[in-house]
């Protein structure tokens, strides 16, 4: 499974956090919880990190994932009361949008949930070396 090392050590943390904090905070709260843990990790983390989106080779608009860890995995997180399908098109969204092909869909509601997703670069319309040079590629420029 592709970053299978990284998505477990992101998902242990994603229970600790859960288990420490509970359920009630607001997002930013288990953001902030979060990227420490997975700091103390010694993982990178990157928060707020701003994913540009291209139509036609032109900017139309700009989307802000929550976590990306290691370069390699976006983290969307969630506070509410069950995932939907909406929150599980806004990873995909920016997985298209980016290089990385692994995200993960975090809730911390009244039961913690989680799911993977994947969305490989062979299946992106722009291929890797279009994403780069239409500004995709998860950089920041």
């Amino acid at each position: 499974m592709k970053e299978e090392y990284l998505t477990r050590h992101i998902i242990s943390a994603f229970f600790r956090v859960y288990n420490t904090l509970g359920y009630g905070f607001l997002e930013k709260v288990y953001e902030r919880a979060l990227a420490i843990e997975l700091r103390d990790r010694g993982l990178r983390v990157a928060c707020q990190k701003p994913v540009k989106v291209f139509y036609q080779g032109q900017l139309v608009g700009d989307y802000v994932a929550d976590l990306v860890v290691e370069d390699s995995v976006i983290v969307e997180l969630k506070a509410t009361e069950t995932l939907h399908p909406a929150h599980e098109a806004q990873l995909v969204n920016y997985l298209r949008a980016t290089e990385i092909e692994v995200g993960l869909l975090l809730n911390f509601g009244s039961k913690p949930q989680f799911s993977r997703k994947l969305f490989t670069n062979d299946r992106k319309k722009f291929g890797e070396a279009g994403l780069r040079e239409h500004g995709l590629d998860g950089s920041d420029g």
